[in-house]
């Protein structure tokens, strides 16, 4: 794939694409008619120089109507003029980048875009086949660097009510992944939740997504809409098809699986149950226009104890599956520094963290990497993402360990 890179700046937050924007590697990050959401990846992104293909440029374009014409001039026939602009290449190689390898930051919007893409239109004859696609590739990713994938969504999550739905899809079906692994359960056995996670709100994205972005909260009309989304989408997803009652059962139970022990439910009401727990923790760590987000710590306190304020074996899983502070979570330490949990550690409670803020307020030059092991860097506070006033570049942090 032939690619130039804009000048920075060439693009505006807003505008309406009228080409594909990618990154360096050449995967996909905005589709052309989408206009460009004003958020701090985006920001970076247009500061930084997208990358396009370079037959979407008005360069290409000139130089290959130049050569078109000067072959009419000629006296070409259509067939070598249709031939001539299928293999048409510019006489200059077009520049790549010396790194290609595409980082956490792009490859987790293109997964983010794939699901807004597969989960806005379950009525596409192969939506079954792209859900799939869609789990396999968030599942392979999750595999090969699960404390980065973690520390991308997590991060992510917390920083605006932007396509939500899609953001949300995504972090619960890794929550279900990482919980269901700790508990030692089979490929086979975890497949049917994950893709419950992508579908438990099927039927009520497109709801989600536009309370997301309320200044306001929400009526009893709108609430009275939402209420009972669970049947609606396993009603559309066995209307496509699917015959897997588990994978039916618990996304038509998610808002209802009640509390008490996990032993003697179906499998079925156990998922329900596990995403319940995951459905909400998420919600905690996702801002609306209407309210900010919550800590990780806050957001584990919701899940950990039940509706009768008993502690919840679905809500210990979750957590001890991801720590009490996961990583893309940030953290204040006993010597006064702030930072962003890295990596999970040994215990819940004593992650690797990555000091960004002096016991000063000021931002250190270089991160410095922390062992919350030890007990002058022990983490004393949670902290939600308004509380650090930091802009944070997660692929530079990710190289770190």
């Amino acid at each position: 794939m032939d690619l130039v890179q804009l000048p920075p700046h060439s693009l505006r937050v807003g505008q309406v694409l009228t080409f594909s924007l990618r990154d360096a590697a050449g995967h996909l990050l905005f589709a052309s008619g989408h206009a460009l959401p004003d958020t701090p990846q985006v920001r970076e992104l247009l500061a930084r120089g997208p990358w396009v293909q370079a037959h979407e440029t008005r360069d290409y374009q000139r130089a290959l109507a130049h050569k078109l014409d000067t072959m009419m001039l000629q006296g070409a026939s259509l067939s070598a003029l249709a031939s001539a602009k299928a293999d048409y290449k510019p006489t200059r190689p077009m520049p790549l980048p010396s790194d290609t390898a595409p980082t956490h930051t792009a490859l987790w919007a293109d997964l983010q875009w794939h699901a807004q893409q597969v989960l806005r239109d379950p009525k596409r004859p192969d939506f079954l086949l792209r859900l799939a696609q869609l789990l396999d590739t968030v599942l392979a990713r999750l595999t090969q660097h699960p404390d980065a994938s973690l520390a991308m969504l997590i991060h992510d999550a917390g920083q605006e009510p932007l396509q939500y739905s899609a953001r949300h899809a995504l972090l619960s079906l890794v929550l279900a992944e990482m919980t269901t692994r700790q508990l030692g359960w089979s490929e086979g056995r975890r497949r049917p939740l994950g893709l419950a996670a992508l579908t438990m709100n099927l039927d009520s994205a497109a709801q989600q997504d536009q309370h997301a972005l309320r200044t306001d909260t929400i009526g009893d009309a709108q609430r009275e809409q939402l209420a009972g989304h669970g049947d609606r989408a396993a009603a559309t997803l066995r209307a496509l098809g699917v015959d897997d009652e588990t994978w039916l059962t618990a996304v038509r139970l998610h808002h209802d699986a009640g509390p008490g022990p996990l032993a003697g439910r179906s499998d079925g009401d156990l998922m329900a149950r596990l995403l319940r727990r995951i459905d909400i923790y998420g919600a905690r760590l996702s801002p609306r226009r209407s309210r900010r987000s919550l800590s990780a710590a806050q957001a584990a306190r919701a899940v950990y104890l039940d509706e009768l304020q008993q502690p919840d074996e679905a809500g210990v899983a979750l957590i001890k599956a991801i720590g009490l502070y996961p990583p893309g979570s940030l953290v204040r330490l006993t010597n006064g520094e702030e930072g962003m949990v890295l990596k999970r550690g040994h215990s819940a409670n004593a992650p690797l963290v990555a000091a960004l803020v002096g016991r000063s307020g000021t931002p250190l030059t270089v991160p410095v990497l922390r062992d919350t092991r030890v007990p002058a860097l022990a983490i004393t506070t949670s902290l939600a993402p308004h509380e650090v006033r930091l802009r944070i570049h997660m692929d530079a942090l990710l190289k770190l360990y």
